[in-house]
């Protein structure tokens, strides 16, 4: 079956695209790594937009039900290995939790809602650690709360329109995965277009390069 007009152009174009970003990503790892640690939390910006009521629907039904984050393993490897990650990663964010309850209460949370909306734990980590460089009460200048930077509109678009419950451990990290799954759904799996729409700044390789730079650090696997 021959491909319509134009469409060899488009996919090398996009095959492009993909090595230049792989590229970029690979020469910010190093000292770009350093430099994003250093910076206080970023700025999100999220723009509104309109949602089909289908989507709308959908969103809210991710974001309401709110059981306590309690991991279920497949089998008994999985639930030891969990808890390696846990104790190991628990001990590199002593600097900012001091409480060991906190560390865990965070960790237990971030992993379960991360698992929940189809992500990757140590993207999460990634995202959080630069967009409120793990402060539960961040505020950026665009309104943006939380770990997750999740903004306001989002508590009166798929919430009960209380935008002070963004503070909340569980209900901020619940809101900010499953609008992070929303975009990369949208952007069909691409995680620098997808990290890009979380942001506000769909196209631009900053923010994405500084959470893919940021997760490689959080990766147990690696």
């Amino acid at each position: 079956m021959k491909a319509p007009p134009g469409a060899a152009s488009g996919i090398l174009d996009a095959v492009s695209r993909r090595a230049t970003r792989r590229h970029w990503f690979r020469h910010l790892s190093g000292a770009g790594l350093m430099f994003w640690q250093g910076l206080p939390a970023w700025a999100g910006s999220q723009v509104e937009e309109p949602l089909m009521d289908a989507v709308r629907t959908a969103l809210t039904s991710a974001i309401a039900s709110r059981g306590p984050p309690r991991p279920v393993f497949a089998n008994e490897h999985a639930r030891i290995e969990h808890e390696r990650w846990l104790a190991a990663t628990a001990q590199r964010l002593q600097s900012r939790f001091a409480d060991a309850q906190i560390r865990h209460e965070f960790l237990q949370t971030v992993w379960y809602e991360a698992k929940r909306a189809r992500l990757d734990v140590p993207l999460v980590l990634g995202l959080i650690q630069v967009e409120s460089n793990f402060r539960k009460f961040a505020v950026s200048s665009a309104g943006a709360r939380g770990f997750m930077q999740v903004m306001p509109f989002w508590a009166r678009v798929i919430g009960d329109g209380d935008a002070s419950k963004l503070f909340d451990l569980q209900t901020n990290l619940r809101f900010g995965c499953v609008i992070l799954r929303h975009y990369l759904d949208q952007e069909r799996g691409d995680l620098f277009m997808g990290l890009g729409r979380y942001n506000g700044s769909r196209g631009h390789s900053a923010y994405p390069g500084a959470v893919i730079t940021a997760s490689r650090q959080w990766d147990w696997s690696a």
